[in-house]
């Protein structure tokens, strides 16, 4: 497969992460207790309506389609997101798990963009690069913004008491169960690189 062809796949892959983010972010800001993090959720959003409108530029310049790819990654993410505001905590530390979500989205948006970046800078198509670095920058100013915002909150949910622990969920109990099987599943590579330390 030629660099271009996986250049395409993964911003096929971004705009399908971006396109759920639009569905996702609403929730957020609706979900969050704190009024500095719902405006954050909300900017972000109309931020992330101009990234997508990057991006269908973007395969006007390559003369494709911007469908065809749905993005698993964001899709996990995502779900992460829907976890935390389905958490039993309250006020601050609610808003933390928020926080918490947040922060990987951005992040694996970041990821996402350096390597088209990468691919699009190495095949020499200027306007490809500079139409997502812009979208790169306003994610790494989302994930700075989201940091700044969350240092109070997590001060603040560090006062909080702890409360007695409630039964767990069948959600809860399936994934403590999935993270046994994967720390099972890692555990002979992980002896292995110890060993030979």
């Amino acid at each position: 497969m030629a660099l271009k062809d996986v250049l395409i796949d993964e911003l096929r892959d971004m705009y399908s992460a971006e396109n759920q983010l639009v569905k996702a972010l609403p929730k957020l800001a609706k979900g969050a207790i704190n009024p500095k993090l719902k405006q954050l959720f909300s900017a972000h959003l109309e931020e992330t309506k101009g990234q997508v409108e990057r991006l269908k530029k973007v395969f006007l310049e390559l003369g494709e389609k911007p469908t065809g790819q749905h993005c698993n990654g964001m899709e996990g993410v995502i779900e992460e997101g829907k976890d935390a505001l389905e958490k039993d905590e309250e006020g601050a530390s609610f808003d933390c798990g928020l926080i918490g979500a947040a922060l990987r989205t951005e992040h694996y948006e970041i990821a996402g963009y350096e390597a088209c970046i990468s691919m699009a800078t190495t095949l020499a198509l200027p306007r490809v690069v500079r139409l997502l670095n812009s979208n790169l920058k306003e994610e790494l100013n989302a994930a700075k913004k989201i940091t700044a915002a969350g240092a109070p909150i997590m001060k603040q949910s560090a006062l909080q008491l702890e409360k007695p622990k409630k039964p767990k969920t069948g959600k809860e109990k399936y994934s403590a169960k999935k993270s046994k099987e994967d720390e099972a599943k890692a555990a002979p590579d992980l002896n292995q690189s110890s060993s030979a330390a």
